[in-house]
């Protein structure tokens, strides 16, 4: 289900609709399939009652853990759009927070090694007038994700005004690296403009 048309301003367009990576599931699934095969191997062996209740017990605690995680999974989402990013959770109570586009100071996106292996991920941002990092974590693929919310930010603040004059190159590559190690641009980004400035040497 996408997010509502209803809940969004005149004007306003969604680039970014998710749920938490796939991974948020995987621990109570392992465990429902692990107890259902210890379920069926009680049943079919010659063990005692009690155990085959026990096994029964336990499937059903691990079928209501993986119920409710599911209900937490489908009912979170963050939704990027051209003014703001959105984040929506909760099955019964929900909540929610928003920072506008335009408020984003530092943008970037954080992966371990596993979670570059399955596209896991957090998207860190900041914001103006906020002395904490707003994380939105456990994301699928969150460079596309950052590289949606730049692209945003860039169309908001309109094209960047002309550097000085007398900039030389090597301190344009400079300028330019500060910008990449903050998060504002991608190492792409980076390495193209860098390629097309020492062409002019």
């Amino acid at each position: 289900m996408t997010y509502p048309q209803r809940l969004l301003n005149p004007g306003e367009t969604v680039v970014v609709d998710v749920r938490p990576h796939w991974w948020y599931l995987s621990g109570p699934a392992v465990i429902e399939l692990i107890l259902i095969a210890a379920a069926i191997a009680a049943a079919v062996a010659s063990v005692p009652t009690a155990v085959v209740w026990v096994a029964l017990v336990a499937l059903v605690a691990s079928t209501i853990w993986l119920a409710v995680r599911y209900a937490r999974w489908a009912t979170t989402r963050l939704v990027v759009t051209n003014c703001r990013v959105i984040e929506r959770r909760g099955v019964l109570a929900r909540r929610g927070r928003e920072i506008p586009i335009s408020a984003l100071s530092d943008i970037g996106y954080r992966q371990t090694i596993f979670g570059r292996m399955i596209g896991l991920g957090d998207v860190v941002l900041e914001s103006a007038g906020k002395n904490s990092q707003e994380v939105f974590p456990d994301l699928p693929n969150p460079a596309a994700i950052h590289n949606q919310i730049y692209q945003q930010l860039e169309a908001r603040r309109g094209p960047a005004p002309a550097g000085p004059s007398g900039a030389t190159i090597p301190e344009r590559i400079e300028q330019l690296d500060q910008l990449r190690r903050k998060g504002l641009i991608t190492t792409e980004e980076f390495e193209a403009k860098k390629s097309e400035l020492l062409d002019r040497l």
